[in-house]
């Protein structure tokens, strides 16, 4: 049996008929740029998340870049960041001339809240959230240090569609949350896509003057903003699929859920869940100190897996400038050697689910 680490087409054949008749829509309707099924789609997503206003843009960087910038952050601030995070949520920070500062993560891959304030100078300006694999971060204490020290709060809910801590959707704690669409996502597109919620008009406001080349009224430009732009066409199909999502994050549970208990081998640490936090399950990530044996054992029986991230941002070829060495956040590190994704992803069959468990039992 052949299992690959992924499969988009079953969750494109499950709704197939909605999503074909959404994109025949757009193509008939004529309007493919900030038409009517972009708002749509905003008004939708906003009430979703919980939120008052939701601006649709090119993708989930270009959403941290936008929340960064809408929120003042430039050269010579500092910004809080978790040191395992993938590459994109530092980028956000560094684009807009900030300086990131890393921290630790907890037992649940998420930054570390309890090391946070030790993290915090007088050039801190904001903190970024990342609740990673579709798991929560402990927002509670997060959101206490923001209001202590007067920081800006940013959540990159990239991978946490749906996720909730203490009740609350991720994304709606801070200023600004950032959300992408990229396809392999719970709420995934079938291209690139992004968007940023928050209970601020004028935030909203700015985020779509600055997605539409800093213009507010045709060919009048305040600022020199961006071309990113959340099209007709995405917006469409992430209606279909936003009508669907609790039941496809329902499915994702039932299979960690499957694998949380069917997964039994010393060798392997199976992921933790916060408490009073909700896990989305973006990815099912499993920790072992025999990675590259267990790869090329998979391998072998035709099992895929995928790291996430096998480099951190601190040890990245183009963050080299900021100066740290290999040692200087050893928690990420050793994450970064241990980590595995397993296969994962709505359709996943209980044949292909016991397949996986019973070869990672036999490792």
């Amino acid at each position: 049996m052949k299992i690959t680490a992924n499969r988009l087409d079953r969750g494109f054949e499950r709704y197939q008929k909605e999503f074909e008749e959404a994109a025949v829509g757009v193509l008939r309707s004529g309007w493919y740029i900030l038409g009517p099924s972009v708002e749509k789609f905003e008004r939708e997503f906003a009430e979703y998340t919980g939120a008052d206003y939701a601006v649709g843009v090119a993708s989930g960087l270009d959403a941290l870049i936008l929340a960064f910038r809408v929120l003042g952050i430039k050269e010579g601030d500092e910004v809080i960041v978790p040191a395992n995070t993938y590459i994109a949520s530092v980028m956000g920070v560094t684009v807009n001339g900030a300086t990131p500062v890393f921290v630790e993560p907890d037992e649940f891959h998420n930054i570390d809240a309890s090391k946070m304030e030790a993290a915090v100078t007088e050039k801190t300006k904001a903190v970024l959230a990342v609740h990673l694999y579709g798991q929560a971060c402990r927002m509670d204490r997060i959101s206490e240090i923001c209001k202590k020290h007067g920081l800006k709060l940013v959540e990159d809910c990239a991978q946490s569609h749906g996720a909730k801590f203490n009740g609350q959707m991720t994304g709606t704690f801070g200023e600004i949350g950032c959300f992408s669409f990229y396809p392999s996502k719970n709420l995934g597109a079938f291209g690139d896509g992004g968007a940023i919620v928050t209970n601020d008009e004028k935030i909203a406001s700015d985020i779509k003057m600055l997605r539409n080349y800093g213009s507010r009224k045709r060919y009048y430009f305040e600022e020199v903003g961006m071309n990113s732009r959340l099209d007709e066409m995405q917006a469409a199909l992430l209606s279909v699929r936003l009508k669907h999502l609790d039941e496809l994050n329902e499915e994702r549970t039932k299979l960690a859920n499957r694998y949380l208990k069917g997964i039994n081998n010393p060798k392997i640490t199976l992921p933790a869940i916060r408490q009073n936090a909700t896990a989305v399950w973006h990815q099912f990530v499993i920790t072992t100190g025999q990675r590259d044996e267990l790869i090329e054992y998979l391998k072998e029986k035709e099992i895929g897996s995928i790291i996430h991230y096998p480099i951190p941002p601190h040890l990245s070829e183009c963050y080299r400038h900021l100066g740290f060495k290999k040692g200087d956040y050893p928690i990420t590190e050793k994450d970064a050697d241990e980590v595995l994704s397993l296969p994962f992803y709505n359709g996943m069959t209980e044949t292909e689910q016991d397949y996986v468990i019973d070869a990672l039992n036999r490792f």
